[in-house]
C-alpha cells in the first residue's frame, strides 16, 4: 500500500522551533513528526511513501538520506510555491498512477497529527463503502467543520459553531464534525481533480459530493488524535506517550 505525508508547510504555528527546520523534524520526546508518522504507516503495511517539501526541503532530503528511508521506498514532491493539500496531491498523482489500471487505495495523512487511529479498519470500511474518499472524522471542537448525512455522505462544511453552513448536498439531519487530517483516497479520484494550482483538497471533495459521488466519513471518535500545530500541543503529546494515554 501507498501512502503520501502532506509536510510542505511552512508551521508558524510551531515558531520558535521552525525557525531553522521544517515541522516536518520538529521533534516529540526525541522523535521527528516524520519518523513518528512513517513508523504508523509502515505498521500497517504501508511501504511506499512520497512527502510534500518546501520550508527548509534540503533538510527533509537529507534527514531521510541518512536514516537510509526507514526501510522504505520515499520519494520526494518539491513544492516552489506552496500547493495546499489539493494541489500538492495533484502534483505528486504519478506516484499513485503507476501502476496503470490498479484501483488499491492510498492513505494521505498530514505531518503534524498524531493519533491512534486504525488505518486498517479505515481502508477497509474504505473498499466496504465503495467510496471515492474516506475521511476520518470525530466528534470534537474545532474552527472548521465538515458536515455530513445519516449515511456518513458529505453534504457541505461550515466554520466554527455558528457560522452559515455551505451545503453542497441538501439532507434532512446531518452532524457537523471534526476532520483529522487522516483521509483514504482510491486513485480514481484523481483523474476527477479538475481544480488548479493552489487549493484544498476538501474543495475537490465538497464539489464531488455535489455531485454524486461517494465521498464518505470514517468515524474515529474512539481513538487517541492530537494536532501537533503548537510547541503546547507537542509538550501535551509528549506527556500522553510518557502516561501511555498515547501509545506509538
Amino acid at each position: 500500500m501507498k501512502a503520501m505525508i502532506l509536510a510542505a508547510g511552512l508551521g508558524t504555528r510551531l515558531r520558535p522551533l521552525t525557525n531553522d527546520r521544517p515541522k516536518a523534524l520538529v521533534e516529540v520526546a526525541g522523535r521527528t513528526l516524520l519518523e513518528i508518522t512513517l513508523a504508523r504507516l509502515r505498521t500497517f503495511g504501508v511501504s511506499e511513501v512520497i512527502v510534500n517539501v518546501h520550508h527548509f526541503a534540503d533538510l527533509v532530503v537529507a534527514y531521510l538520506k541518512a536514516h537510509d528511508n526507514f526501510g522504505m521506498r520515499i520519494e520526494i514532491s518539491r513544492e516552489d510555491v506552496l500547493l495546499d493539500t489539493g494541489g500538492g496531491l495533484k502534483k505528486a498523482a504519478w506516484f499513485f498512477l503507476e501502476d496503470a489500471g490498479g484501483d488499491e487505495p492510498f492513505l494521505l495523512h498530514n505531518v503534524d497529527v498524531i493519533s491512534t487511529i486504525n488505518f486498517e479498519r479505515l481502508v477497509q470500511s474504505h473498499k466496504q463503502n465503495k467510496a471515492l474518499a474516506t475521511l476520518a472524522v470525530q466528534e470534537r471542537e474545532t474552527s472548521r467543520y465538515l458536515i455530513f448525512d445519516e449515511q456518513l455522505r458529505l453534504c457541505g462544511r461550515r466554520a466554527g459553531r455558528d457560522q452559515k453552513a455551505e451545503i453542497v448536498r441538501p439532507s434532512p439531519r446531518t452532524q457537523a464534525l471534526a476532520f483529522s487530517g487522516i483521509h483514504v483516497i482510491s486513485p480514481r479520484l484523481l483523474a476527477n481533480v479538475t481544480e488548479e494550482g493552489v487549493f484544498s483538497i476538501i474543495r475537490s471533495y465538497l464539489r464531488l459530493a455535489g455531485e454524486g459521488e461517494r465521498i464518505l466519513a470514517f468515524r474515529a471518535d474512539e481513538y487517541y488524535w492530537r494536532d501537533l500545530g503548537k510547541p503546547e500541543d507537542l509538550q501535551q503529546a509528549a506527556r500522553d506517550l510518557e502516561q501511555k494515554v498515547l501509545r506509538q
